[in-house]
């Protein structure tokens, strides 16, 4: 393994100026990179000002009478196995897939879950920041929302979520598109 990324790494060295253009972002990929920074340093920070829109609704409104229909997504485990299945679908798909590739995978998966744990009731903390800000600068239009909404539902019947139990909780989603959508 480690000789081949040697050659890997030699290759791309060799490669001198060329390799510079193919990994060259887009402007609205930058500016996606450098969004996710400022968000990071806010986050380790502790800023929960710079990262929240105040005047923005809550983005994981806590639905107690939803618990029983958290224990149908397999609770807060079954909703962390339903994301890593989720995200392999917003990735794969092409009409998410440039929404998610730059993005800390990791950490949206984790703040999904959260959102959705809290939204069913459950015993979670949202760490996330409100919907508002964090699509503020991704020119996603009602048709991107659309996808997605098609992908976690493929998701979801993938893990043999009860068609009633998705119904409830993207109920609860459904009118965060005003907040997201912005194009």
């Amino acid at each position: 393994m480690k000789t081949l990324l040697s050659i890997t790494f030699a290759l791309l060295l060799a490669a001198g100026p060329l390799a510079a253009q193919d990994t060259a972002v887009s402007a609205e990929e930058q500016a996606m990179l450098d969004e996710e920074a400022r968000l990071d340093a806010a986050e380790a920070a502790g800023d929960t000002a710079a990262m929240n829109d105040p005047t923005a609704p809550d983005p994981a409104p806590a639905h107690p009478e939803l618990r029983p229909v958290l224990e149908d997504f397999g609770g807060e485990a079954g909703l962390t196995a339903l994301m890593e299945t989720f995200m392999a679908g917003l990735v794969a798909d092409p009409r998410t897939g440039p929404f998610f590739a730059n993005a800390d995978q990791v950490r949206v998966k984790r703040q999904l879950t959260e959102q959705f744990c809290v939204i069913l009731g459950g015993d979670c903390t949202y760490t996330g920041r409100d919907m508002k800000s964090s699509h503020r600068d991704m020119q996603i239009g009602r048709g991107d929302f659309n996808a997605l909404v098609e992908v976690l539902q493929v998701a979801m019947n993938q893990h043999d979520i009860p068609f009633a139990a998705q119904n409830k909780l993207l109920a609860k989603l459904a009118p965060m598109h005003r907040e997201i959508v912005n194009k």
